[in-house]
């Protein structure tokens, strides 16, 4: 799978993190930044993460940033985009289970190395389950006027 990665400078460690795991795991990366903790604004790499999916450059993102509050409402900005702030396995599994989650968002001073390998494994191995939840999704996806 080709990942779209995404942070600011709260995020950066964890995004260099998530990075490892995706390549030991044999995904593919695409990393849009930053490169430092030097400070910069969360939504510029959100958003370049959040395009590569939205275009189909990539098949998913994992953002983050200090909380993964702010990459998930700039993600969610992007058409096509459907951002999950995830803080937990259970939530990573219902996130791509119940609402075809295309991009993942954790918070860099909030989510250990631990704490992301988990939710990684759990977000990476669940598939949408269809059902009644297309039905929602395509409302939300009905909603969304620039993804039309």
């Amino acid at each position: 799978m080709k990942v779209a990665l995404g942070a600011d400078h709260a995020g950066y460690e964890l995004k260099e993190h998530v990075k490892r795991w995706l390549v030991e795991h044999g995904h593919e990366v695409v990393d849009f930044g930053t490169d430092s903790t030097d400070s910069v604004d969360y939504p510029d790499y959100a958003f370049a993460a959040s395009e590569a999916v939205s275009t189909g450059k990539a098949d998913v993102g994992v953002l983050s940033c200090g909380t993964g509050i702010g990459v998930s409402i700039a993600a969610n900005k992007v058409p096509g985009i459907r951002a999950a702030l995830v803080n937990d396995p259970e939530a990573a599994v219902l996130s791509r289970e119940h609402n075809s989650a295309n991009v993942l968002c954790m918070g860099g001073r909030r989510t250990t190395p631990a704490q992301a390998n988990a939710i990684l494994e759990a977000w990476f191995a669940t598939a949408f389950a269809g059902g009644r939840h297309a039905r929602r999704v395509d409302k939300i996806m009905k909603r969304d006027c620039r993804s039309r």
